[in-house]
């Protein structure tokens, strides 16, 4: 971002994890807790970024092995002769995602256990910014009035 931004900037999605990463604007004078706020913030997005990057390609990993493994016990080849590709019907499709489902559920659980506490704690550490800037704010009108 320009050196001269004042606001988070938002970047294109990340090719493993397809979440959009953000720079985080910091102010000049970043009070103790708006720095708190800003790096647990921080800490969120490198959490979810490395889960779901981990995540996404296990995720295509296995898929391509399960469509590999079916096609194979069809007797087909995953480049048919023809140019076109061998691929599974729908309902082939669904038995893949459900296994994965099942199979993943605990870290998906634990996952959004550990989701919640970090955005519970962003949500309780921005209520406090709200006020600190909200008692500032009314500090600084008592005092030029």
């Amino acid at each position: 971002p320009p050196a001269h931004s004042c606001n988070d900037w938002i970047g294109p999605p990340d090719k493993h994890s397809n979440l959009r990463p953000v720079i985080f604007y910091v102010p000049p004078k970043e009070s103790p807790l708006e720095r708190r706020l800003r790096e647990a913030r921080q800490e969120a997005q490198a959490c979810d970024q490395r889960f779901w990057a981990r995540h996404n390609r296990a995720f295509c990993k296995e898929k391509e092995e399960f469509i590999y493994s079916r096609l194979k016990a069809k007797g087909l080849d995953r480049g048919a002769e023809t140019g076109q590709k061998a691929t599974l019907n729908a309902e082939e499709m669904a038995d893949f995602y459900k296994e994965f489902l099942s199979k993943n559920f605990r870290k998906h659980m634990q996952y959004n256990r550990d989701w919640y506490k970090r955005n519970f704690t962003i949500t309780f550490l921005m209520g406090q910014v709200a006020l600190a800037r909200a008692l500032r704010w009314l500090r600084w009108k008592k005092k030029n009035v």
